[in-house]
């Protein structure tokens, strides 16, 4: 079974995993039984770096709402920060009905950054 060494773009994909389910209050169990998996081989794949087979990594890109380019097209990511990443990775965890107010937080952050850089110029 690969480990997380042998395979590039896969390096946080189990911390990605258990990170997903537990944003939405998922026991390790409850998600094992989606995929059709042993809890203590989603413990292995979570803990570990253990990498599943292709079919369990689809699983649970799926069902975890993962983006799929990170662990399969690596480079396209390289180029954003972790900060950045991270926070994509929230914003697709994020209920549907929160999403306005996590786009306001963000247009008052451009609008102070605007005001930051008009102040420079002065």
């Amino acid at each position: 079974m690969p480990n997380v060494k042998d395979c590039p773009g896969f390096e946080t994909f189990g911390a990605d995993v258990q990170q997903a389910r537990e944003a939405v209050k998922m026991s390790r169990r409850e998600l094992a039984e989606k995929v059709g998996i042993d809890p203590r081989y989603l413990a292995n794949i979570e803990l570990c770096g253990t990498i599943p087979s292709v079919p369990v990594v689809m699983q649970l890109i799926r069902i975890c709402k993962l983006p799929a380019e990170r662990y399969f097209n690596p480079e396209l990511l390289r180029e954003d920060s972790e900060q950045r990443q991270r926070t994509s990775h929230k914003l697709q965890l994020c209920p549907e009905k929160y999403l306005p107010i996590v786009e306001g937080v963000i247009d008052g952050a451009i609008k102070l950054k605007v005001a930051d850089d008009e102040k420079e110029d002065v």
